[in-house]
């Protein structure tokens, strides 16, 4: 059937979706929700490691299975970088990953079409463009899942995508780009049971299949030791919904905090203002990705 409605050119944004995309289960209903959504003009997918030896082709080859599933041949995937920042200078290095590349080169484009990068992991792609050109600071708006937020205060687990690139986190944390960030505590309420999954999405054709049996694999291993058992969060969607509707939650503007080793936030004086979503409409974000599959490739 497919979508009898589009958008009105000057509501459209670039995208460019920055993704670990093979680390656990969530980021490609995500990536799939952005490919489907006519706001969303996609200029590309960046690969992301998750602290992993071998992670960023993972993530890399999880994208390509996602656009060859939904029959996409028109946006392109980027390697990105292998490891964290680990200390190093990118505005010193003359080569860097494909996607860092990508990132600059988007970002410098004279284009009526704000550039969002939505970032669903570490940050360390985003964090090493900045380092190798500054100027393209104040020409990108980030969407950030990551870190437990601003408040000083105890932690429930280790935050996984600020925990893979700490330095990265606090580089972009202090750059003073247009940052989004969804915390863990809003993040985590986009909750989907796995049966809903294999009634409503498993039937949309190819990538149905895909994501509610990715998320069955997953669901099933030794990785997924911490999940309820029949349940899931999808917790990078809101990466994308708030691209698509920014009033489908509420946000405050804070201090944008320091991240510490054990990815508990603290003060750190002169960073700038960050919005920071206090929760989203996890009704909208789920049921508008379902809608879209289910008008695009469901029978």
């Amino acid at each position: 059937m497919g979508l009898k409605f589009g958008v009105t050119d000057t509501k459209k944004l670039r995208v460019i979706v920055d993704t670990d995309a093979a680390c656990e289960a969530d980021d490609p209903f995500a990536i799939a929700h952005a490919l489907m959504s006519p706001k969303l003009i996609v200029k590309g997918i960046t690969a992301e490691h998750f602290n992993v030896e071998g992670s960023v082709k993972e993530s890399y080859d999880e994208i390509l299975t996602i656009l060859e599933a939904m029959n996409i041949q028109s946006v392109p995937a980027f390697m990105g970088e292998a490891e964290p920042l680990k200390g190093r200078d990118f505005s010193t290095m003359e080569k860097c990953s494909p996607a860092v590349d990508f990132i600059i080169e988007e970002a410098m484009k004279e284009d009526g079409h704000p550039l969002f990068i939505l970032c669903q992991g570490a940050i360390t792609n985003v964090a090493a463009a900045m380092q190798k050109c500054p100027e393209i600071i104040d020409k990108i708006n980030v969407i950030w899942i990551g870190t437990h937020g601003s408040e000083e205060k105890e932690i429930p687990f280790r935050e996984f995508n600020a925990g893979n690139d700490i330095e990265a986190a606090n580089l972009v944390l202090s750059s003073g780009v247009k940052l989004w960030l969804v915390p863990s505590y809003v993040y985590t309420t986009i909750t989907i049971g796995i049966a809903e999954i294999q009634k409503r999405i498993a039937p949309c054709g190819k990538i149905g299949k895909h994501l509610f049996d990715q998320m069955v694999e997953y669901n099933d291993s030794e990785g997924a030791f911490w999940t309820a058992g029949e349940s899931w969060s999808l917790g990078d969607s809101p990466a994308i919904a708030l691209a698509i509707n920014p009033g489908c939650g509420h946000y405050k503007e804070v201090e944008a905090p320091y991240i510490n080793e054990d990815t508990s936030s603290s003060h750190k004086k002169g960073n700038p203002i960050i919005r920071e979503y206090t929760d989203v409409d996890s009704r909208y974000i789920l049921e508008d990705l379902i809608a879209k599959l289910e008008l695009n490739y469901g029978a």
